[in-house]
């Protein structure tokens, strides 16, 4: 994917959030294990709960923020990949956090690579904000399928 306008990159990660969640409804029903059905359930909904989050962000930045203009993003075809994701019906918890982190992070630094090819500080800044807000929910969702073990 090549990207123009930071409003397709931000549009587009929130889509693959979406597509993550939905990874994980189709991987919950494909599960052996009532223990990884419910973390995938969990991981559905905090998917959910970021591309709304940052939908939300979308609507409410600044329109000459969403309207700048990049040469050179291009990132792979996210969605394909999460289609085309198949673990076994044995997965373990271990192996859906793998995937998930692997996920998760290549979407990070598609928005730390934005962020460090934006030209003005009021972008980069803003777009550092994200990534720090992603690495912080990224941390609370591994703390919490961590406990989620200790169940």
């Amino acid at each position: 994917m090549r990207f123009q306008q930071l409003s397709e990159l931000l549009g587009y990660v929130a889509t693959c959030r979406i597509e993550m969640a939905q990874l994980y409804s189709r991987l919950q029903t494909e599960a052996d294990s009532t223990r990884v059905k419910m973390m995938l359930e969990y991981f559905q909904q905090h998917q959910k709960g970021v591309a709304e989050k940052l939908e939300n962000y979308i609507d409410e930045a600044p329109k000459r923020v969403l309207d700048t203009w990049y040469k050179d993003i291009t990132f792979e075809d996210f969605i394909k990949r999460c289609q085309e994701t198949v673990l076994t019906a044995n997965m373990s918890e271990e192996d859906v956090l793998e995937l998930h982190l692997d996920l998760d992070n290549r979407l990070i630094e598609l928005l730390n690579k934005t962020a460090e090819n934006s030209s003005s500080s009021e972008i980069t800044g803003a777009l550092n904000d994200l990534v720090r807000v992603e690495k912080i929910q990224q941390q609370r969702l591994v703390h919490s399928s961590i406990r989620m073990d200790d169940m």
